[in-house]
């Protein structure tokens, strides 16, 4: 075995640890709607047919929290919890977007609350 290289279970080792890091660097893709932004979230208050699909759209990411991380869930969460969450991340950031709330909420709710890197 040469000192230079180091062994290969090692090496693999070394790469599986690093994978994890690789990937925050990347950004996320949100598979969302045309406009995620806060603004659109606040119009949508008195339109209960179109904060309905928002509600399940975010149902859906905490979902898809769940099959990514079955370590740590997200419990089940009614739609009003969900949209005053979002309505206090709207309300203090009205720049920002409902799908960085629907984030912060699966961070929270799974005790994960790691920062969003995007």
């Amino acid at each position: 075995m040469s000192r230079c290289h180091p062994p290969a279970n090692t090496a693999l080792l070394l790469a599986a640890l690093a994978t994890p890091y690789a990937h925050a660097a990347l950004p996320l893709k949100i598979v969302g709607f045309d406009d995620m932004s806060c603004r659109a979230w606040v119009a949508s208050r008195n339109d209960t047919e179109q904060r309905a699909v928002y509600v399940a759209w975010i149902r859906g990411v905490l979902t898809g929290h769940n099959y990514a991380n079955p370590g740590q869930q997200v419990s089940a969460i009614s739609s009003n919890t969900v949209e005053q969450h979002v309505d206090r991340h709207c309300s203090e950031k009205p720049q920002g977007s409902f799908s960085d709330a629907a984030l912060r909420l699966s961070d929270r709710l799974s005790g994960r609350n790691a920062p969003i890197t995007k």
